[in-house]
């Protein structure tokens, strides 16, 4: 690409916000020019507004830590600075939904990391590998915005990452049921072991709002456009349970599966070692080698050892085995604030780039 497109990230001093930041300060595309947050933020400089609030395993980068932090409201003076921004705010759901809306209307695209506009039936909710196709009905979103460049993005729930992607390898012998149960790590509620140490060997059998998330949102990603808007798939019908663990990151699914066709193991195997998506046909900058990793230790994946596959984008499965109940179990695990969060969201902008719908202005 020779010029780099201009990004703005709003809510760039939370725990996903940091994350973009050190996924997009040397991106080969884009270039980090505005940075957003709440009205307490605004007008400090990046250091001043994080303060010792930095998560993140790099040193916040001089340049980011000298810009001034905007105010994600004022839209106004910071949508003829950018070509499109990715949004992490931490707002109430309305809010959200609203603040999103204006920029697209603005001429601004959003790729979201909330879940405010994930039900949004002409708003689509990607995984690059898996669904690549909905992003067409941003068009149907634009005739509805009244906009010729702004629409809405959003990524999928972070915990559903690392099961949705494995079952969608299996798509073709007919997905009936599911019954997940993920361990998730405590990044994904903002916190380190400093800030919540209330977690330390300790299990939290409750995240709010989770469960029905990770039982709703995969139908949307499996459904299809019909006209202008995107219509949820009937099946499979999924039942989920979602705890807090003391890991640091990293989301972990033991799942169990009925299939309409039957099936072997090393046939499933194949097809997860196998698996190709859009964003490696595309050799899109975040896309991975391998996509889908199969171990065969009785003991993988893990966590702490794993989490960080293919820089934290790929997916890890293991103990895949014939279940007394349904046809078959597994294990899979995802990183979550890397491919459950900002990577995930920077990959959806880097389709979105490759596909046209973001242009610079």
């Amino acid at each position: 690409m020779e010029k780099k497109l201009r990004v703005g990230i709003i809510g760039a001093t939370g725990m996903v916000g940091q994350k973009f930041i050190t996924l997009l300060y040397n991106h080969p595309w884009f270039e980090v020019v505005c940075l957003a947050a709440s009205p307490r933020s605004a007008g400090k400089t990046y250091f001043e507004a994080v303060d010792n609030r930095w998560a993140q395993n790099i040193e916040i980068p001089e340049f980011i830590g000298n810009m001034i932090v905007q105010d994600a409201g004022s839209i106004d003076k910071i949508a003829p600075t950018v070509d499109f921004v990715f949004c992490a705010i931490d707002m109430d759901k309305q809010a959200t939904k609203d603040l999103e809306e204006a920029y697209a209307k603005a001429e601004v695209p959003v790729v979201s990391n909330n879940s405010a506009n994930r039900g949004t039936k002409d708003v689509p909710m990607v995984i690059p590998e898996v669904n690549n196709e909905h992003i067409k009905v941003i068009e149907a979103q634009r005739k509805r915005l009244g906009t010729s460049k702004g629409f809405i993005a959003v990524k999928p729930n972070c915990s559903i990452q690392s099961y949705v992607p494995v079952l969608n390898a299996w798509k073709k012998f007919g997905l009936k049921e599911a019954v997940i149960c993920t361990y998730q790590a405590i990044s994904g509620a903002g916190k380190t072991f400093e800030s919540w140490p209330e977690i330390v060997d300790n299990v939290i059998p409750y995240i709010g709002g989770e469960e029905q998330k990770s039982e709703q949102e995969p139908l949307k990603i499996w459904g299809h456009i019909d006209g202008d808007e995107i219509v949820n798939a009937a099946t499979p019908v999924i039942s989920a349970q979602c705890i807090r663990v003391p890991a640091a990151d990293g989301h972990m699914a033991a799942v169990s599966v009925k299939f309409e066709k039957e099936t072997n193991i090393e046939e499933m195997v194949g097809l997860l070692n196998g698996f190709v998506g859009r964003p490696e046909e595309l050799k899109l900058p975040s896309a991975t080698k391998q996509f889908i990793k199969y171990m065969e230790e009785d003991n993988r994946p893990q966590t702490k050892l794993d989490r960080d596959y293919e820089n934290g984008m790929g997916i890890t499965v293991g103990r895949l085995r014939k279940d007394h109940i349904y046809d078959y179990k597994f294990v899979g695990l995802s990183h979550n604030t890397l491919r459950g969060a900002a990577g995930g969201g920077v990959l959806i902008a880097e389709l979105l780039v490759a596909e046209g719908y973001i242009t610079s202005k």
